[in-house]
């Protein structure tokens, strides 16, 4: 009788679980959307001697439901344009999006470790009108839980000086 117990509760528990990992899957390009996006090129001050300047994107993620979606992650993959195309730049990984009132996230603002410097007294301003400034594109990627990542946006970075 014990093993039968045994058996019934130990499939009781399998079944939970198997349940529980199978909610209604979530299309995540439906369901959440980037808002509010803007961006331009942040003064990182000055390092080794140089005038640094490195790209940053401020944005809100929206959803479009009212049910939770836990964890989202973002993963914002920066990109030179080129004549041949896109090359890679650098990326940015957001671990978890938290939603506030509204269905919208806080402002999230992202800018890269990488980016452009130049020798003084060439001003910030100058090296965004040099003749070799490449520009760059950011395209954000989320992911909800095991899901594949879905692309959700494509911004081309203004070539605007951003304030400290």
């Amino acid at each position: 009788m014990r093993a039968r117990a045994g058996a019934f509760v130990a499939a009781l528990v399998v079944g939970f679980v198997a349940a529980s990992g199978c909610g209604k899957p979530i299309d995540i390009k439906q369901v959440v959307q980037i808002v509010e996006p803007t961006g331009g090129w942040y003064d990182a001050g000055i390092k080794d001697g140089k005038n640094k300047l490195t790209p940053s994107v401020t944005f809100r993620v929206k959803k479009l439901i009212d049910d939770p979606i836990r964890p989202l992650s973002l993963n914002l993959a920066f990109k030179k344009i080129t004549p041949n195309g896109e090359e890679d730049f650098d990326d940015f990984f957001v671990q978890t999006v938290t939603f506030g009132d509204g269905n919208e996230s806080a402002p999230l603002t992202i800018r890269t470790e990488t980016g452009y410097t130049a020798d003084p007294p060439q001003t910030r301003a100058q090296m965004l009108q040099h003749k070799e400034f490449q520009d760059l594109r950011v395209i954000i990627f989320a992911k909800h839980s095991s899901s594949n990542w879905v692309e959700l946006a494509r911004l081309d970075i203004p070539r605007k000086l951003l304030s400290r």
